[in-house]
């Protein structure tokens, strides 16, 4: 019989260990308003992230509500919104500008004033993103207003009055009819990035740092 080693025993050696972040579960879902352009910042998230990234609508009267209702992860929003539990990245600032019958008169000029709009008649939409006063000597429509900026759009194509807008959404809503200048002494509109601050979630960040520019190599 053959020797038993006494006060031994054989172990294996533990292999090492690798804690790695675990693959996420599901896809990204970013809300974007009306006139946001992500289009650059999904396809960077393409790039460098395995799971999808889903793109949600939002109207501007639903953005907190989506962020705070879990429907989306993150949003591109405009500002203001109500910043309570949220974090907040300004992005950029849009110039407002006035829609009109290619026809009209005030396409002569390459930017107008409020001051311009004297006699017109100026449509403010339901869903109106700019709040501006309607400015002086400027006529409010014998009608209802439109419910959303898409509808007042139509309303001008139609040739009853103008529309102030962000910049974004004249481009969103361009008709081949229509044209648009800038308004110099109307508010700026500002667009943001918003999630839930007890959601910051690795997507959460790994989007922020795409927004930011930083580059899978960067650190944060």
């Amino acid at each position: 019989m053959g020797r038993r080693s006494r006060g031994r025993t054989r172990t294996r050696a533990a292999p090492d260990r690798v804690d790695a972040a675990p693959a996420p579960s599901g896809p990204f879902r970013l809300g974007a308003i009306p006139g946001a352009t992500p289009g650059t910042w999904i396809a960077r998230w393409r790039e460098r992230r395995p799971n999808p990234l889903e793109l949600v609508p939002l109207t501007v009267a639903h953005q907190r509500d989506a962020l705070v209702a879990g429907e989306v992860d993150a949003a591109l929003v405009r500002l203001p919104i109500d910043r309570d539990g949220l974090h907040v990245i300004p992005l950029y600032d849009e110039v407002p500008v006035v829609v009109m019958p290619k026809d009209s008169p005030l396409t002569a000029a390459d930017e107008l004033e409020a001051s311009d709009l004297s006699g017109e008649v100026v449509i403010v939409p339901g869903d109106d993103v700019l709040g501006m006063p309607l400015p002086d000597d400027a006529l409010s429509p014998a009608f209802d207003p439109p419910e959303t900026t898409g509808e007042a759009v139509a309303t001008v194509a139609a040739g009853v009055g103008v529309v102030i807008v962000p910049m974004s959404l004249a481009r969103l809503h361009h008709r081949r009819d229509l044209d648009h200048r800038p308004l110099r002494d109307g508010p700026t509109s500002s667009v943001a990035l918003a999630w839930v601050a007890e959601r910051t979630t690795p997507d959460v960040e790994a989007f922020v740092g795409i927004v930011r520019g930083r580059t899978p190599d960067s650190s944060r």
